[in-house]
């Protein structure tokens, strides 16, 4: 077994994001520092010394970095935020809301009410008859006459399809 004396990693590997932040600031390059060009100034610097898992790592440490507005991510290159950038906008769960559709001007006209949602409606014509009003739902079933004139009534249907009607023959007289 080997103990953390004998494992040259565990005492002269600094943390990642300071590696990160060192290679950053040595790059100066005007368009941001790549994440190859991270790799590469890292592994020279620190040859031999690297877990197998460095690329995995760096990329990780990379993102967290990001997110948390230590390094500004740009195309494809990373910068160090100056002191007036702003923090980075924490994103929400799920879609993102709609925008909001800009309020019409008061110098404008007084009829441009944003557009409601559905179908517009028809245009109401004053020349046009009254409408009945009329119950909303499916109108109820007229009473039928039932076997007597006299009782009206609901008839059933009975169950099933009907019967065949069979035609009646006629007899044909031969002239």
């Amino acid at each position: 077994m080997a103990t953390e004396e004998e494992d040259p990693r565990t005492h002269s590997l600094p943390p990642y994001p300071q590696m990160i932040l060192a290679a950053v600031a040595a790059s100066g390059d005007k368009d941001g520092t790549s994440m190859s060009a991270i790799s590469e100034y890292v592994e020279s610097s620190y040859e031999g010394q690297l877990p197998p898992s460095h690329a995995s790592q760096l990329a990780a440490h990379l993102a967290r970095m990001t997110e948390a507005g230590e390094l500004l991510l740009v195309g494809s290159g990373y910068f160090r935020p100056g002191p007036e950038a702003p923090p980075p906008v924490k994103r929400r769960r799920g879609r993102p809301p709609k925008p909001k559709p800009k309020l019409p001007d008061p110098a404008g006209p007084a009829d441009s009410a944003p557009r409601r949602r559905g179908r517009p409606p028809k245009p109401v014509d004053p020349l046009a008859p009254a409408k009945i009003p009329r119950p909303r739902g499916r109108p109820p079933k007229r009473a039928a006459d039932g076997p007597d004139p006299g009782q009206p009534g609901l008839t059933k249907r009975p169950r099933g399809r009907p019967p065949k009607v069979r035609q009646q023959f006629t007899e044909v007289g031969f002239v």
